[in-house]
């Protein structure tokens, strides 16, 4: 009796568990459809944005920009996007490992400023000894672009000051559905020229070079454009980084409630068997007392 109780017991709570994953599946992939939608709605602006300022860099000459040339002497600075909750498989472990493997690799960004998105990467920056400067808890499950304004333009006039000297964003790139992939992208000084190509990427170039006349100047115009594509790329980020959380955490569950089934008609066949051989050994029990009585 003592083994059919436990394995009763086993079966009532992997189903429970069961429930539960299946609920987190359903809400993930609610989440990720909203996200998807989001991070591709906002793609051809930003992609529009870089060819515009690539080709506006491209025909400046002389001329230069104080977010294309440099910051000055400062310290560097990398924010790492992860993700506030976990229960979405290899999606932080992947991205932390990437930020790991970057830093062993360039000592002046390790000994800069580091700052972190998202709680789960805290723990993992205190275990490999890296300190943390700033703590962003603004943006949540649904990062807005007014959030991400306020922080890309922070990261500008500490750029235009000196203060900082290089701004990299380290997320989890959004490809499809089916493929994430980590990312190290410089964010200051802007590469418009990579952004460009990045934007164009698959695409044959069959026309020949425009040429244009700009009015007002290129410098005025780039004193809006540059920062406006600095922020669009830096929501970008945030965007892919949201939508990829959800996809992963989508699969994740989907994993659990099917390994829960697994295990729940496991078990239920372990059930059946115990009790066959309960029944069994009753009957037996049953037989020899009354053999014993004749």
């Amino acid at each position: 009796m003592g083994k059919t109780r436990e394995i009763k017991r086993r079966i009532k709570a992997v189903g429970n568990i069961r429930r539960i994953t299946k609920t987190m599946q359903m809400i993930a992939t609610a989440k990720f459809s909203a996200s998807q939608s989001r991070a591709v709605a906002s793609k051809p602006y930003t992609k529009a944005l870089f060819a515009l300022v690539g080709e506006l860099t491209g025909g400046l000459g002389d001329i230069s920009h104080p977010l294309l040339t440099g910051g000055g002497s400062g310290r560097e600075l990398t924010l790492i996007i992860t993700s506030d909750r976990g229960l979405c498989g290899p999606y932080n472990s992947s991205l932390l490992r990437t930020a790991m493997q970057f830093f062993r690799g360039n000592e002046t960004a390790k000994s800069g400023l580091i700052e972190l998105v998202g709680k789960k990467g805290a723990g993992a920056l205190k275990y490999n000894r890296i300190p943390v400067a700033k703590h962003h808890a603004q943006f949540g499950d649904k990062p807005t672009y007014d959030a991400v304004d306020a922080l890309a333009q922070d990261y500008i006039n500490r750029f235009s000051t000196g203060e900082i000297s290089t701004v990299r964003v380290i997320y989890m790139q959004f490809l499809s559905a089916g493929r994430q992939r980590p990312e190290v992208l410089q964010l200051l000084p802007f590469k418009p020229a990579a952004a460009s190509e990045h934007a164009h990427a698959g695409e044959t170039e069959t026309k020949a070079k425009a040429q244009y006349e700009f009015s007002p100047a290129p410098k005025e115009l780039l004193d809006d454009l540059l920062p406006a594509a600095v922020k669009a790329t830096l929501f970008q980020c945030f965007m892919d980084a949201n939508v990829s959380e959800n996809v992963a955490r989508m699969v994740a569950m989907k994993a659990a409630t099917d390994n829960a089934g697994k295990m729940g008609k496991r078990l239920t066949r372990m059930y059946n068997r115990a009790r066959q051989a309960q029944i069994t050994t009753e009957l037996t029990e049953i037989i020899s007392g009354a053999a014993a009585l004749a």
